[in-house]
């Protein structure tokens, strides 16, 4: 990967490391699965593509699965597995992270109840309780991604 997209790759992976601890071989696979033709890579050509052994690439691999942004196909009576990004693997992920975020709020307004009359730990849980009335807000606000 060189050039402009190799560079932007890197773009990626140095985002996803710094905003939310992803390892940078992670960071690096994904970014080359969103930009590859075929969509569709086996572990060996992203093990090449992006300079990792197959032990590390494997283990990014799974973690990138399991957050839902890459997909993992083999066809029948193959022995490869493929793995891409799909359309919609954004989307799905953003959703579902949302839909997270909003069920702890059921906590910690559970929380604000249980230390209502405790100052500063009331007062903590009450902020976080805030916040994420403010996020549910802001989506209620936002409708529907078109």
């Amino acid at each position: 990967m060189d050039g402009e997209v190799g560079e932007w790759v890197e773009r990626v992976a140095a985002f996803l490391t710094r905003e939310y601890g992803l390892p940078p071989i992670a960071g690096r696979v994904l970014g080359r699965l969103m930009t590859c033709d075929p969509p569709e890579q086996s572990a060996a050509q992203l093990a090449e593509a992006v300079g990792a052994s197959r032990a590390s690439l494997t283990t990014n691999l799974r973690l990138l699965v399991a957050v839902g942004l890459v997909a993992k196909r083999a066809g029948r009576g193959e022995r490869t597995a493929y793995y891409r990004v799909d359309d919609d693997a954004w989307q799905r992920v953003i959703r579902r992270r949302i839909a997270t975020l909003g069920s702890f709020r059921d906590i910690t307004r559970a929380g604000v109840e249980l230390l209502e009359r405790d100052g500063g730990r009331a007062a903590r849980v009450r902020s976080a309780d805030a916040a994420f009335a403010w996020l549910a807000e802001a989506f209620r606000d936002a409708g529907e991604p078109g």
